[in-house]
């Protein structure tokens, strides 16, 4: 294995280059799916989690907090990790790392010890914010050796994974199961799946063949001239406005069907749901739509539908109106993540890097817009404080052009 950016398919023994590629790819998909499910495990079980240690609202929002900052430090982590253990054994390190802060939050959980909870929160973050640079990396890596887009399915495969989370924790809240017990039996489930899935992802950290290793200064160096560097923001822009378009879903969407357009809670969590599905379906086939399209004009089309649905949703008085508003709302936010690390991967030698640059502001939009909604909503209202939204789809739609593939004669080495 040379550590090629297109993972060794061709090197690796075992089955036909074809057989390999598709292994990679459902290996990799199958991490996403794991990604989605444990970044979803405990919101159902905040309720039972504040009432079994008697605390109150405000630590349960300290304590989310602690997961991104974990994540954070773990987009931050990424590329130290990759470079010094390649994509394999960094992969299943992040699913584990997962897996034992799962644990450790379930024996917090037992032991009543807050403090220990909080830690094993951070860790998680850790896990999680790894594990989602490496497997947008490995993605972007199957992309280019099997030469057609195939970065939205993955990222369904995270959406559903999410919504399948989410379905085990209702699950067991409704079974009256221990959040403790739930934990366990995901880590056990996360510990298995990432030993039994790393066969199938080739070693090598996906670095450009012929370019100079450097040193770890010299790495941090180039991250850094990464986060100036024009192109990467302005697919961080992209990723900015609808990154917050799917924070602010997931947060303000229910109350703002609820107390914005006076519906019942049930009507308002079945219009969430109609966004979850939404989102996945254009992940789903998002991807012969990029191959005929190409990047540039898809995020032009789905965030100007993005648009679209915002401005139905904030003034429709007609619910199904509203309805096509949620559903318009989620495409525009549906592509922009895929596409934004599979561009951000062609910006540069060193591809962890620069989808750690964008992941970043993602990571920041997704977790950080939703508080600046709530807080804009104190002064206008929740459904005028929308128009933030689509005043970021409209730059997402300025700046698509960025998303435009790489001329291969720009790749020039970057030396520390």
């Amino acid at each position: 294995m040379t550590g090629s950016y297109d993972g060794g398919v061709t090197e690796d023994a075992g089955g036909s280059a074809p057989q390999r590629l598709a292994r990679w790819r459902w290996t990799v998909t199958a991490a996403f799916g794991l990604g989605g499910i444990t970044i979803s495990a405990w919101g159902p079980r905040l309720p039972a989690i504040k009432a079994s240690l008697g605390i109150g609202t405000a630590t349960i929002g300290l304590l989310l907090a602690g997961v991104t900052v974990g994540a954070i430090l773990g987009l931050l982590a990424s590329t130290p990790v990759l470079h010094s253990l390649g994509s394999r054994r960094a992969v299943t390190g992040a699913l584990l790392l997962i897996a034992a802060a799962m644990t450790v939050m379930a024996l917090a959980l037992i032991a009543g010890l807050v403090p220990l909870l909080a830690v094993a929160f951070v860790i998680a973050g850790l896990g999680i914010g790894t594990l989602d640079v490496l497997i947008n990396v490995e993605g972007a890596a199957i992309e280019r050796a099997a030469g057609r887009t195939l970065m939205p399915m993955m990222h369904a495969a995270w959406s559903i994974g999410v919504a399948a989370g989410s379905g085990i924790g209702a699950a067991c809240a409704a079974l009256g199961i221990a959040p403790a017990t739930q934990f366990i039996a995901e880590a056990v489930l996360v510990a298995v799946a990432g030993l039994g899935l790393a066969a199938g992802i080739p070693a090598g950290n996906r670095a450009s063949d012929g370019q100079p290793q450097r040193d770890r200064a010299a790495k941090v160096r180039h991250w850094l001239r990464g986060c100036l560097d024009r192109r990467l923001l302005l697919i961080g822009l992209v990723m900015l406005g609808v990154e917050l378009g799917e924070g602010s879903a997931g947060n303000w969407l229910t109350l703002a069907v609820r107390n914005g357009h006076g519906q019942a809670a049930a009507v308002a969590a079945l219009f969430a749901s109609a966004f979850a599905a939404s989102e996945a379906i254009t992940r789903i086939f998002g991807g012969p739509l990029v191959d005929r399209l190409g990047r540039v004009r898809t995020i032009r089309v789905t965030t100007a539908l993005g648009v679209a649905g915002m401005v139905l949703f904030i003034l429709a008085g007609n619910i199904w109106l509203v309805l096509v508003g949620v559903l318009l709302w989620a495409v525009g936010v549906s592509m922009g993540f895929p596409l934004g690390t599979s561009a951000a991967a062609e910006s540069g030698p060193d591809p962890v890097a620069q989808v750690s640059v964008v992941s970043s502001i993602g990571y920041f939009a997704n977790l950080a817009g939703p508080p600046a909604i709530g807080v804009l909503a104190q002064s206008v209202g929740l459904l005028s404080s929308f128009w933030l939204i689509v005043a970021l789809f409209a730059a997402a739609f300025a700046a698509a052009g960025s998303f435009r593939p790489r001329p291969a004669a720009a790749e020039t080495p970057v030396t520390g």
